[in-house]
């Protein structure tokens, strides 16, 4: 009898070391995105510019960009993504676009609050402006950050799936606690 409370006590250690170890996983992922978040200038309005090495089009969006920075470059911050030779911000790039219902057949891909360019052309520039001014016009925790959104849903699909993980792994500790104990008593009788 005193090997299976033994054994229990052993079992419901084992079942609770997941739960510890994923809440600190969690806590973590929360605390570096709060970090990442946080580093982003508050003031100045983020434009996401995924864009290609090499691409004669980026290569306009990035001139047409730095032409505008003494004037309004107080008014923004390029986060710049490439994507022809960075596997990573090619899938950030589908999976962002995904995300606002769109598709981001090729680049520059640009977001500027809500709205967003797919390619580059002069036409776009005073559209794009406009953008900026809106957004940056608005109170920074009033502005549409759609990298900010898209964190904070792939962060909530992360936690589901680690959750269900958890479940599966408690079912089959349980299980084998179940059997063992089984297994105990009907050896000893």
């Amino acid at each position: 009898m005193r090997k299976i409370k033994f054994l229990l006590v052993v079992m419901l250690g084992f079942l609770l070391l997941p739960f510890s170890v994923f809440a600190e996983d969690n806590e973590k992922t929360e605390e570096n995105n709060t970090e990442a978040t946080d580093n982003v200038e508050k003031e100045k309005v983020n434009i996401y510019f995924f864009r290609g090495d090499g691409c004669s089009h980026c290569a306009e969006a990035e001139e047409w960009f730095d032409s505008i920075k003494e004037e309004y470059g107080k008014y923004f911050t390029i986060k710049d993504y490439e994507t022809w030779y960075n596997e990573e911000n090619a899938n950030l790039m589908k999976e962002v676009a995904e995300s606002r219902g769109e598709s981001a057949d090729g680049v520059p891909y640009i977001i500027v609050g809500n709205k967003s360019w797919n390619g580059f052309a002069e036409s776009y520039t005073s559209e794009i402006l406009d953008q900026i001014k809106s957004e940056y016009k608005k109170d920074s925790s009033d502005r549409y950050d759609t990298m900010q959104l898209f964190r904070k849903t792939s962060t909530k699909k992360k936690s589901n799936s680690s959750d269900i993980f958890v479940a599966l792994l408690i079912i089959m500790i349980v299980g084998g606690v179940v059997s063992g104990l089984i297994y105990a008593r009907k050896h000893n009788a």
